[in-house]
C-alpha cells in the first residue's frame, strides 16, 4: 500500500458504512472518521438550545456556535461538542428524527466540510484515513484514493438499524431510513449520489468480515499500483 491513503465510504443509512469502515481502518492502520456524528452532534446543539430544526433560517444563524472535537480512533471514535462527550446523546430517537433537516442546511454543511477537510488533511502524515458519510467522494474529498458506495436493500438496512438500537419495530424504522433516504438525496447541497468513479457494494447477502475483507482488498489493489474491482 502506498504511504497515504485517503479512502471515501459513501452510502445510505444502515448500509454498513460505520461498522465497514472502523474495521477497514483497524486493519490497514489507518484513521477513521465519522462526518454523521459531526451531523448528530450539531442536530443534539440544536435541540438543546431550541433552535427550530425544520427553520433553515434559524440553523444556519447558529451553524458556526457549536464546538466539535472528533476522536479518528477506529477502536474507540469520540464526538465531544463543547467539551462533552455526546457519542451516547447522538444516537437518540429525537436526534435520529432531526438530524436530515440539519444536515440538509449549507450553512451547516460548509461548517462541518471545513472541519472535515482538515481532520483528513491532518490524518495524512500518519498513514491516512478511512471516512464516511453520504458526500465524502462527491464533495469533501473528491480527489480520495479509493472511493466506495455501500448499499443493501431497505428491509436489510432496516433490520440492521433495529438490531443496533436494541429496540423498535423495523417496518417503523424501514419507513425513517426511507424518508431520510428521501431527504438526504434531494437536498440542494451535496446531496447523497454515488461518487464518479466509486465503486458500488450491495452488503445486502454479506456478512460484516466479508464485507470488511472485500473492502482491504480493493484498498490493498488500488494503492499499491493494481486494478480494483
Amino acid at each position: 500500500m502506498s504511504s497515504t491513503v485517503v479512502v471515501a465510504m459513501d452510502g445510505p443509512s444502515g448500509s454498513g458504512k460505520s461498522s465497514t469502515s472502523r474495521g477497514v481502518a483497524d486493519r490497514l492502520g489507518l484513521a477513521y472518521l465519522d462526518t454523521g456524528a459531526q451531523f448528530r452532534a450539531m442536530t443534539v446543539w440544536m435541540l438543546r438550545h431550541g433552535v427550530d430544526v425544520e427553520d433553515p433560517v434559524a440553523v444556519a444563524a447558529q451553524a458556526g456556535t457549536p464546538h466539535l472535537v472528533s476522536g479518528t480512533d477506529p477502536l474507540d471514535p469520540t464526538i465531544v461538542l463543547d467539551g462533552a462527550d455526546v457519542a451516547e446523546a447522538i444516537r437518540s430517537a429525537e436526534v435520529t428524527a432531526a438530524v436530515s433537516p440539519v444536515a440538509a442546511v449549507p450553512e451547516v454543511r460548509a461548517r462541518l466540510l471545513d472541519l472535515q477537510r482538515s481532520i483528513i488533511a491532518d490524518a495524512l502524515p500518519g498513514g491516512g484515513i478511512v471516512v464516511e458519510g453520504r458526500d465524502i467522494g462527491s464533495v469533501v474529498w473528491p480527489d480520495a484514493d479509493v472511493k466506495l458506495y455501500l448499499t443493501a436493500d431497505a428491509a436489510a438496512r432496516a433490520a440492521r438499524r433495529t438490531a443496533e438500537n436494541g429496540s423498535g419495530s423495523v417496518a417503523a424504522t424501514e419507513a425513517d431510513l426511507l424518508r431520510r433516504d428521501a431527504i438526504d438525496s434531494s437536498r440542494a447541497t451535496a446531496p447523497l449520489v454515488v461518487p464518479a468513479g466509486a465503486i458500488h457494494l450491495d452488503t445486502t447477502q454479506y456478512g460484516l468480515d466479508e464485507v470488511i475483507a472485500k473492502v482491504v482488498e480493493i484498498v490493498e489493489q488500488a494503492t499499491s499500483g493494481g486494478t480494483a474491482s
